[in-house]
Formats: structure tokens, C-alpha cells, sequence
């Protein structure tokens, strides 16, 4: 099922959505990469900090949404390309490989995971990050109430995202012979304004859901939706607190090839 990503929703926690890739780059020691690749690199604010950290190195944002890509395309030194994950191929080897909080949009990604391996360079590195609050209220009340009539009928395959533990990730790029490094971090986010997690949660993981409504029911799934958020995430006049859990993995290749 179509939909279409929205980079004004998504930004308007840029900070907040910032700091895992920020935590992920730190773990990244490649010193002098020629080849710097993004995917799933969404509207590209966070690829500006490749440029910045290799500012020799050629880089490229790569996003299977139009929307994100006409964004990326705006942010100096970085070239940027509209490829599916799955099928996408670079120039040439990749030194260093991130996939920022995209992973978890497609279903089998851990059978991708080879073929992503198979792109870096000798000595070349992958660096992932996925959100890891798929049971937290953000996602479950979505998911109950998508399952509810009138709205059940017009969810069947819409599109939500999925991860796995730290540990999944680190067997599965052990088998690929690849030498791993992973992690998981908590946030506890403190987010203000009127149903900010609603807010949050409309330029992500629910923005499939709430597109793939006709226009006859999406007013009433969304007074519902904030309804329910608000009730699991209260504000006691010091702001919304949404902890939000991220898994992180560094792997290496050999250098030899």
C-alpha cells in the first residue's frame, strides 16, 4: 500500500529523532572514507553531518521517498538519489554504510542484511540503528484501534514497522563475518504542545495508517487516537514524557577482501 512521507511532520522533532544518529556516528571510527552512503536517508538533515565529519569523502542519501529525496537534495555536499533498499547499488564499494531508524519499515530485513554486507569495501563499515518501541502504547494503541470497525477493512497490509534485539543483529552479522559492536539506548523524551505524541507518532510509524483511511473515517480515528495517547502519556504541566528505546549495531568488515 502507497503512502507518502511528509519531511515538515517529520522534522518537527528533528532534535529529539537526531541524537540516535548522532550516539550511532560516534561509535563509527572510519578515518578517511572515499564512499559515504545514507540509507534511508529521509530528508537528509542527518546526512549533512557525513559531509561534515569526512569532509573529503563523497557522499550520497539514498530514500525510496520522492518527498524525502526533493528535501535531501537541498543540503550542500551531498548527492542524493531515489532507490529502494533492497535493490539500490552504489558506484562503487562503500567504506562507510549507515541505515538511520529505516530498517524496521521493510519486512525481511534481516535477509537483507548479506546484501548489505556485500556492498562495503574491505575494512568497510555498517552502522544501523532501529527504533526498539514497538510494544510502547505509541505503537500498540495503533494497533488495536486500527483493528476495530469501521477502520479494520481499510488496514489490511498497511505498512508498520518491526524490529528485533540487539542480539538478533549482532548473530546475524557474526554469520556474515563480520566483526560487531551493538547496543541499546532508552530516551526519555520530554516533548510539549497539544498531543505531542500524536504528533510524533503522525510523521512516522503511523503516518501509513492514518494515509490509508478514506476521508469519511480519518477525523474520527485521529480524535480517537490522540484520545487514547494522551490518556497513556498524560502531561503534568512539565511536558509529555515518551521513553523511546533504539537498538544500535557497528559491524566491520575485514580488511582483506
Amino acid at each position: 500500500m502507497v503512502h507518502a512521507w511528509g519531511p515538515e511532520q517529520y522534522l518537527k522533532f528533528g532534535d529529539e529523532r537526531g541524537r540516535p544518529f548522532t550516539d550511532l556516528l560516534a561509535r563509527v571510527d572510519a578515518e578517511a572514507p572515499e564512499l559515504v552512503v545514507d540509507l534511508g536517508a529521509g530528508p537528509g538533515t542527518l546526512t549533512a553531518a557525513l559531509t561534515a565529519r569526512w569532509p573529503s569523502a563523497r557522499v550520497i542519501a539514498v530514500d525510496s521517498s520522492p518527498e524525502m529525496i526533493a528535501r535531501a537534495e537541498s543540503n550542500a555536499g551531498i548527492h542524493a538519489e531515489l532507490g529502494n533498499l533492497r535493490t539500490w547499488e552504489p558506484p562503487a564499494p562503500i567504506d562507510v554504510l549507515v541505515s538511520n531508524a529505516a530498517l524496521q519499515w521493510v519486512p525481511d530485513h534481516l535477509e537483507q542484511l548479506p546484501r548489505l554486507a556485500g556492498l562495503l569495501s574491505p575494512g568497510g563499515v555498517l552502522a544501523m540503528q532501529v527504533p526498539g518501541n514497538f510494544a510502547e502504547p505509541s505503537h500498540t494503541i495503533r494497533h488495536d484501534l486500527a483493528a476495530e470497525h469501521p477502520y479494520a477493512e481499510h488496514l489490511v497490509g498497511v505498512a508498520h514497522p518491526a524490529s528485533y534485539d540487539a542480539s538478533t543483529y549482532v548473530r546475524a552479522l557474526q554469520q556474515l563475518g563480520l566483526e560487531v559492536d551493538a547496543w541499546e539506548t532508552t530516551y526519555l523524551h520530554v516533548l510539549h504542545g497539544r498531543d505531542p505524541v500524536f504528533e510524533w507518532v503522525s510523521g512516522t510509524g503511523a503516518r501509513p495508517t492514518l494515509q490509508a483511511l478514506p476521508a469519511s473515517l480519518r477525523p474520527a480515528f485521529e480524535a480517537e487516537f490522540r484520545a487514547r495517547l494522551r490518556a497513556a502519556y498524560p502531561d503534568d504541566g512539565r511536558g509529555v514524557l515518551m521513553p523511546f528505546r533504539r537498538v544500535f549495531a557497528v559491524a566491520h568488515r575485514s580488511t582483506r577482501a
